[in-house]
């Protein structure tokens, strides 16, 4: 053992030696040369790096690693210094690799990668040391928010190298911050970023996110939920009837109101007036029975909570009972040529054609069961054709009998009162065809 020591302290001695007699006896300054390169390091805080001295052409110089003291760490394959973190990974002629376990910031510089040439030529490799930030706090000013309010919030990464970079998101969409950067008494960087922004009722149960950018870390943030209180949203439905409200039947309707915090409170009024005495309410609902033109108005649902209170509103029109129409059917019926027949097929086409008297008012909240309006164009239309109709067949009758007149001729025996007996008549009227007078009988 005591000659192993021997050993060990006469190798230094001899590296000491052999290192001052090169540069004395040079006695020239160190040159970067091409021939001579090595890396620069990044490493985070605790974990290794491996220094790596390469020589191109080499003619048996001989290679050694300094420190930022300009300590030997290693001579060609031996270790001078006695720090145990440094060990030798590769040695050739070409090549001297070290590597430092569990880096810290006090490792952190510039090291010398060293040729003993005539003049010597050195590289130069820096090692940074990455500090992680720790963990990102979020803290906010309200936990509760009101709508339409402005919060703010704060994001803070601690005790990082270099500074970490924060950003912001709500939701899906990215928010400006405000940055501010302090430099600890430790070389280590603080910072924090304010947010300031208005929230409304679709920010609630959305998280906002702080997320760090560091070259040591990723994907470190930190979120915190927003709670963002509204005042109540209120809607009326429509349970029953799905069409027109008439005479005779029901009405139900159903309040719903949503709100933070929940609406505690829903009332039914009628505007300018009372509710109807028999209408039922219960909750939400409202219902009515046996409606009749009386109820007609606007009907309102009042929903609150402690920020406030909305309503909506329903119009309700009472239309007339439904009636049973009979099914018009179709006939063949004989005309007669005078003018009561006529005047009367034209009364009888025009109570065919008589348009409904149901009202039609607009009812705002019925929408597509609204009473559809008779279009009185079409009617005139069908009228004025069975009119034209009825002229044009008038015509041609009148036409048709003109030319169809008949003259009708009688000859009666003069004479033939005078005669005794029904022989003397017959002879007397042979003759008297000539005599008589000529009788016209027209019909038409």
């Amino acid at each position: 053992m005591a000659n192993a020591g021997c050993c060990s302290l006469a190798t230094i001695l001899f590296l000491s030696i052999f290192q001052a007699a090169l540069l004395q006896g040079a006695a020239q300054i160190p040159v970067v040369s091409q021939n001579l390169v090595t890396d620069n390091v990044s490493v985070v805080e605790g974990e290794m790096a491996i220094i790596s001295c390469r020589v191109k052409d080499n003619d048996d110089s001989v290679i050694q690693l300094l420190n930022p003291n300009r300590q030997t760490i290693y001579f060609r394959d031996m270790r001078p210094l006695k720090d145990v973190r440094f060990q030798l990974v590769n040695f050739s002629d070409n090549e001297l690799r070290v590597s430092l376990s569990n880096v810290s910031l006090s490792d952190e510089g510039r090291y010398v990668c060293q040729l003993y040439t005539d003049p010597p030529q050195e590289a130069y490799a820096d090692i940074t040391v990455l500090v992680p930030p720790g963990s990102p706090i979020i803290d906010a000013r309200d936990e509760v928010l009101s709508e339409g309010n402005e919060t703010e919030m704060t994001c803070t990464a601690m005790s990082s190298k270099p500074a970490a970079t924060i950003r912001w998101m709500k939701g899906d969409k990215e928010l400006p911050g405000k940055p501010k950067v302090e430099l600890t008494y430790d070389r280590m960087y603080t910072v924090t970023s304010r947010l300031t922004f208005t929230v409304n009722k679709e920010d609630d149960g959305v998280p906002v996110v702080c997320i760090v950018d560091h070259p040591a870390v990723k994907d470190f943030q930190a979120q915190k939920y927003l709670e963002v209180q509204y005042k109540p949203e209120v809607k009326i439905m429509v349970e029953f009837p799905q069409g027109l409200t008439r005479e005779g039947e029901n009405l139900e309707l159903t309040c719903q109101a949503k709100g933070k915090p929940q609406p505690q409170r829903i009332n039914w009024v009628k505007v300018d007036d009372d509710v109807p005495s028999h209408a039922v309410i219960t909750g939400a609902d409202l219902y009515i029975e046996n409606l009749n033109k009386s109820y007609n108005g606007t009907y309102r649902c009042v929903a609150a909570n402690s920020l406030g209170e909305a309503y909506d509103d329903y119009i309700l029109y009472v239309y007339d009972a439904p009636t049973t129409t009979p099914t018009p059917t179709t006939a063949t019926t004989t005309t007669f040529i005078n003018t009561s027949s006529s005047s009367s097929l034209h009364h009888e086409a025009s109570q065919d054609t008589a348009p409904s008297t149901e009202p039609a008012a607009h009812d705002s909240r019925a929408g597509e069961g609204a009473p559809r309006t008779v279009d009185h164009a079409v009617i005139g239309g069908v009228v004025a054709v069975v009119v034209f109709a009825m002229l044009c067949l008038l015509i041609v009758l009148g036409r048709y009998f003109a030319r169809h007149k008949g003259t009708y001729f009688t000859h009666e025996a003069k004479g033939a009162d005078d005669a005794a007996d029904a022989d003397t008549a017959i002879i007397n009227a042979e003759g008297g065809h000539t005599n008589s007078d000529e009788k016209k009988e027209y019909y038409i």
